[in-house]
């Protein structure tokens, strides 16, 4: 029989779906120094982004010689060793579609929080406050939304802003495409000079693309948000960019650190913070299951 890990949790019609279609489904986290023996016992591990599969998990398992795929329940597949996993012939997938809408409109959410002083002002309010005044915001509509980034979620966010009356432009590595018309391609230098709200969605790369350099490049008053990777950012440089007002408000979903235990970040005021869940919906949570139960039954179908 083959067996399935699931270390991080899986949807519970993906695993009904699982263990419907014949396969043996274990869902138990395991540390990273108990994991590598543990590749012996299974055919399939599936994780999410709390699991982190390196070159030992991947040593291990290669010289069991029974683990045959890695799924990443999501987009990125940083916390996989992809490359080196392949090499050694383990499969690895993820399920890039499953997530986009949902982190697309987290990231609209959080323009109107910053914006609009949602937060703020509903903790202030919880305190007995009635500070009207202070909260005075601006309209999305009418101003510019630059995109670094634009695959799948870079798409659904363009269009979710286009909707409400901003103008898009993004910059991406292969240069201006057109699917993504009717949006604007511009080099980086350009994007960041002329946009109201930065929005990051690159994969990881091998040197970060929000600098102090490239913060001073942008307009005063700029607004930035990343739910893409925390290591495209050099933290202290955007920390500093907020204390001097460079840049009005960041929304972050995903930090260096997770648990996030920086307080300079987490006890900043002009910074909106979500723990990470720019997948967790419903419906992606639904879709990523069915992808994964799609991606094992054509891996091993009889």
């Amino acid at each position: 029989m083959i067996r399935i890990l699931s270390t991080d949790g899986i949807e519970s019609s993906a695993a009904k779906a699982l263990t419907d279609l014949g396969f043996e489904l274990v869902q138990q986290f395991y540390g990273e120094n108990e994991l590598p023996a543990r590749t012996a016992e299974f055919d399939v591990i599936v994780v999410r982004s709390a699991t982190k599969i390196r070159k030992p998990v991947i040593d291990a398992a290669a010289a069991a010689g029974r683990l045959k795929l890695i799924i990443r329940g999501g987009v990125g597949i940083d916390n996989i060793d992809a490359d080196y996993a392949k090499e050694k012939g383990i499969e690895v997938r993820n399920t890039p579609n499953a997530s986009s809408a949902s982190v697309a409109e987290l990231v609209i959410g959080h323009m109107f929080s910053l914006a609009r002083f949602i937060y703020d002002a509903n903790v202030t309010m919880r305190e007995g406050k009635w500070e009207k005044k202070r909260y005075e915001g601006i309209e999305l509509c009418g101003k510019t939304l630059g995109l670094i980034g634009m695959g799948r979620i870079g798409r659904c966010v363009a269009k979710l802003a286009g909707a409400i009356g901003m103008s898009v432009i993004y910059t991406n590595r292969t240069g201006p495409m057109p699917e993504n018309e009717p949006f604007v391609y511009a080099p980086l230098e350009q994007l960041l000079a002329k946009s109201d709200f930065i929005s990051l969605h690159t994969p990881k790369t091998d040197s970060k693309i929000i600098t102090a350099e490239r913060i001073a490049m942008m307009k005063d008053g700029v607004f930035f948000i990343n739910t893409a990777r925390a290591a495209l950012v050099d933290t202290q440089a955007l920390l500093k960019a907020l204390d001097s007002g460079k840049i009005a408000g960041a929304a972050l979903d995903v930090f260096d650190e997770e648990p996030l235990k920086d307080a300079a970040i987490y006890k900043h005021p002009r910074i909106s913070m979500t723990p990470h869940i720019g997948a967790s919906t419903l419906e992606a949570q639904q879709r990523i299951g069915e992808n994964i139960v799609s991606i094992i039954s054509e891996r091993f179908k009889s």
